[in-house]
């Protein structure tokens, strides 16, 4: 004799496992519109593997497409044929030169992007973490724009228009004005001036997508306003953080309430808050990439292998599942930072965010192979 199920414990399963959302409709993504989560290439360091190992590596693992901060020609010579989807960064002490002069920004797509046709280009990212209030950053804010302008055009004249999209990178946190409810952020009115011309130029280039960083990690321990302070509140136990769990994809209990929307996670959250800022600066129509996040493993008390695991594997099961709140039909196009640690950074927990030793090894299990 089968046993009788509680009709409330099978609904509860039924949500779990997505059936019932997908039968009413609601946010759960269709598998044709799922996309691969990407991994970043950072290489500010001197003891990692070769770009042809790098690119092996990224292979033999199943990760399909790949962010590059500059044009590294190793690692553009071993994507050759490869079909993994390359974004690539214009680094921005380049910017000035290729501002300045349209032929410029042609030999640059020239040497760089040309040359390399049976490379699978997705983006150029011109410029990156750039803002005009920032002290390591804010002389390149002026080159931005006319050099993204310069690039677009290059790429036409070379008849790659349809092929990439031209775009930027930015700092969630530090372009907003954060809140844990992403309905009130906006873009900082001192970030106007700079953003405002560039939300036009991408709606006007087919609305090509903003690349925007951000990190959840930071979030928690800096104490920044995008976590509420008032959330241990909602914690029935002793043993862990509710903001934690906000932070690392640990408990759908954990929520934020923010008009008819709820949030279970600080990574939907930080996303929307893009969304909002930019439907009020003229961008509505506009898609976020996340181009950077993800989980260090030393370097502070929160930095530690399970808790990168944790944070990693659930970014991915999350982005390849449902969209966000707000948006809960689009899936939010992702890069997981980093491949491999960059030993030359500062300060020492910015040393240790690759999700691979430097031998090659997986640091945690993380899986990449059903995309």
């Amino acid at each position: 004799m089968h046993s009788r199920i509680p009709f409330v414990v099978l609904l509860l399963s039924l949500l779990s496992s997505g059936f019932l959302q997908i039968a009413l409709g609601l946010s759960k993504i269709r598998p044709d519109q799922a996309q691969p989560v990407g991994v970043t290439y950072g290489t500010f360091a001197d003891n990692q593997p070769s770009a042809q190992e790098a690119v092996g590596l990224v292979q033999s693992v199943g990760i399909r497409r790949m962010r590059l901060y500059g044009p590294d020609h190793n690692a553009l010579n071993s994507l050759r044929n490869t079909g993994i989807e390359v974004v690539l960064g214009v680094p921005n002490d380049h910017l000035p030169w290729i501002a300045s002069n349209q032929d410029n920004a042609k030999q640059w797509i020239q040497g760089n992007v040309q040359n390399y046709q049976n490379v699978n280009f997705r983006f150029i990212v011109v410029g990156n973490g750039i803002t005009p209030f920032h002290d390591q950053t804010s002389q390149f804010a002026q080159f931005v724009l006319p050099a993204m302008q310069n690039i677009q055009n290059a790429i036409s004249a070379f008849g790659l228009q349809n092929k990439m999209r031209v775009t930027t990178a930015v700092d969630q946190s530090e372009m907003l004005n954060v809140n844990y409810q992403p309905s009130q952020s906006e873009f900082r009115p001192e970030a106007r001036q700079f953003i405002d011309p560039i939300i036009q130029f991408l709606v006007h280039n087919n609305n090509a997508p903003l690349l925007v960083n951000l990190h959840p990690f930071y979030s928690l321990v800096h104490v920044k306003e995008d976590i509420p302070m008032d959330l241990e509140a909602q914690a029935h136990r002793e043993s862990r953080s509710a903001r934690f769990d906000y932070a690392t994809f640990r408990s759908a209990q954990t929520r934020v309430q923010d008009g008819p929307l709820i949030y279970t996670n600080l990574f939907d959250s930080m996303v929307d808050s893009v969304h909002a800022a930019l439907e009020k600066a003229g961008g509505s129509s506009l898609d976020v990439v996340v181009s950077e996040v993800g989980w260090p493993t030393e370097g502070h008390s929160a930095a530690t292998i399970d808790n990168a695991r944790t944070h990693n594997n659930g970014l991915i099961n999350h982005v390849q599942s449902i969209g966000t709140p707000k948006r809960p039909q689009k899936r939010i196009e992702t890069y997981i930072f980093n491949l491999f640690d960059e030993n030359k950074r500062d300060p020492e927990v910015e040393r240790h965010w690759g999700i691979f030793w430097n031998n090659k090894q997986a640091k945690y299990n993380i899986n990449f192979q059903n995309q």
